[in-house]
């Protein structure tokens, strides 16, 4: 099969480049390529202005131009249908530096990666974005900016942030909710390990205060696996405790609350209409842009 940008999404080898901007630029074209070449939900990336024409709309609204290369009708979308306000909220606590491998990006260096994609996009659609990075507290916040020169302060915030301590992902959901006043769309970029009704709680908060959510939790895929064997030593990234034990004792147990765990925030995220994905370390990074995406339209 022929080789387009669109192939390129493989984190680890993007990662290698080194350079947080070209891998969100490189990402992003990437992705937009694949998305012209195969359309996405009757979605393309240029109508990002428009929406589809709908009874009661004006037929002097209709943007012709746009017509002639869809075949469909759309009507250009006043300005304040256009500026989405984005708000990434990234989880930097200690459990965000695991990876089973070498070979594997950490589950936090994949999220800033994916941060970094994300914004680009938002900014390619004339959007404002804003970034939030956090363990126990928020260590920082950069404000909604729609300016293409916001990228370098979101992607600079990135590169020196390191994962460390203990989260606390309910409380600072909460304060957020609180201090975001304009309503607009949430992308929580997260492992999720800390208390799940409690998360889910401050979730609904967002969701009473009419925001958007978009939940992406970041697994290592040896967390849904437990590929280890023999005797293990186990150590807790976040407290520096450990446990030696042979793991096949751990092992069913282990993948029957892991699978409870998942299953709580799919059922928990569900019933109050946010939306809900998991997405593991060593997929492409396309997966998340088009859960954007699809909000976006």
């Amino acid at each position: 099969m022929a080789q387009t940008p669109y192939n390129y999404l493989d984190p680890v080898a993007l990662s290698r480049l080194g350079n947080m901007e070209l891998v969100a630029r490189l990402v992003v074209e990437g992705f937009i390529t694949g998305l012209h070449k195969s359309p996405y939900q009757g979605f393309s990336i240029e109508f990002s202005e428009h929406r589809q024409y709908m009874p009661g709309d004006e037929v002097k609204h209709i943007d012709w131009k746009v017509y002639g290369k869809s075949d469909r009708y759309y009507v250009k979308k006043f300005e304040e249908e256009t500026n989405l306000r984005t708000y990434i909220v990234l989880d930097a606590s200690g459990s965000m530096n695991y990876t089973f491998s070498d070979q594997r990006l950490t589950k936090f260096q994949y999220g800033c990666y994916l941060a970094a994609s994300l914004t680009y996009l938002m900014l390619k659609q004339r959007d404002s974005v804003s970034l939030t990075i956090f363990d126990q507290e928020i260590r920082n916040y950069i404000p909604p900016r729609g300016r293409a020169s916001h990228l370098r302060a979101i992607i600079s915030a990135l590169e020196k942030a390191e994962p460390s301590g203990d989260t606390g992902i309910s409380q600072i959901l909460h304060s957020l909710a609180k201090r975001i006043v304009r309503r607009g769309l949430v992308i929580l970029i997260s492992d999720l390990l800390d208390q799940t009704t409690e998360v889910l709680t401050a979730l609904k908060h967002f969701r009473h205060r009419k925001h958007e959510i978009i939940v992406l939790h970041l697994i290592d895929e040896s967390e849904r696996d437990f590929p280890f064997d023999g005797t293990t030593i186990f150590r807790d990234i976040e407290t520096g405790q450990m446990l030696s034990t042979h793991a096949s004792t751990l092992k069913t147990s282990y993948l029957r609350q892991f699978n409870q765990f998942i299953s709580d925030y799919q059922r928990g995220c569900g019933a109050n209409f946010i939306d809900y994905e998991q997405i593991s370390t060593t997929t492409k990074f396309d997966h998340a842009l088009s859960s954007y995406l699809s909000r976006r339209k």
